[in-house]
């Protein structure tokens, strides 16, 4: 099932300037990721600017003890929880991803505001990196993709618009059906989904899989986040 748009009409509707901002740097980054492959880069590329669990727990830890020059590379490192959800592992995975965006970020966008949209879209795709750090902190593969801040505007789109229908179609071999879905039935199907994220992988040296950055746990944890963020902004 492809989620087309949503049936909800607001009058004052905005156009979503960060919603296209963001599809316009993910597609231009993952184009630059074919392009390394192609050159053999890509590898280092990702272990530079993807999430590393065990390197940032490590010089934290290490910074804890007493090492002040770990403090250096905590806060290099660090920057890689920014980067890490502009970056995709598979073509299936940055469809999926800016598929979502655009269906339920526009009008999230619209009743927040840009500022506090996009403020909103990176809190969220930051700490559900650091959960992905406490989860697994020996892990030493790196983890792309914006896959836990999506699951927050899923999250918080389902608690602003729970009985929205969402316009959809399905693929049937070579005939698309087209239906009206709830909004909540994609809370579902974004984790089932996922389990197709291994499709049209990059060949990325290292182990790296768009299945390796699908961390269940921390993305239940950013749809909570969206769904608990979007009630508070929601009191003021």
């Amino acid at each position: 099932m492809i989620p087309i748009s949503d049936n909800l009409f607001i009058s004052t509707r905005k156009k979503p300037i960060i919603i296209y901002w963001l599809l316009v740097i993910n597609i231009l980054l993952f184009v630059w990721e074919l392009k390394l492959e192609i050159s053999g880069e890509l590898g280092l590329f990702i272990h530079n600017w993807g999430l590393i669990p065990a390197q940032i727990y490590d010089a934290i830890a290490n910074l804890l003890a007493g090492n002040s020059a770990a403090g250096i590379f905590v806060l290099s490192r660090s920057l890689s929880l920014f980067t890490a959800m502009f970056l995709h592992g598979s073509f299936s995975q940055i469809l999926g991803n800016l598929l979502f965006l655009w269906v339920f970020g526009r009008n999230l966008e619209n009743i927040l505001g840009h500022g506090r949209f996009l403020g909103f879209y990176l809190m969220c795709g930051v700490l559900t990196g650091i959960i992905q750090i406490l989860a697994d902190p020996s892990l030493t593969i790196p983890l792309i993709g914006a896959n836990g801040a999506i699951a927050s505007v899923l999250g918080a789109y389902i608690f602003k618009f729970p009985k929205v229908k969402i316009d959809t179609v399905m693929p049937l071999l070579i005939i698309f059906i087209p239906m009206q879905i709830p909004a909540i039935f994609y809370t579902i199907w974004w984790f089932v989904q996922q389990l197709f994220y291994g499709i049209g992988s990059l060949n990325i040296p290292g182990g790296v899989n768009p299945l390796n950055s699908i961390n269940y746990w921390a993305q239940i944890a950013g749809f909570i986040m969206g769904i608990t963020t979007m009630r508070q902004l929601q009191k003021r």
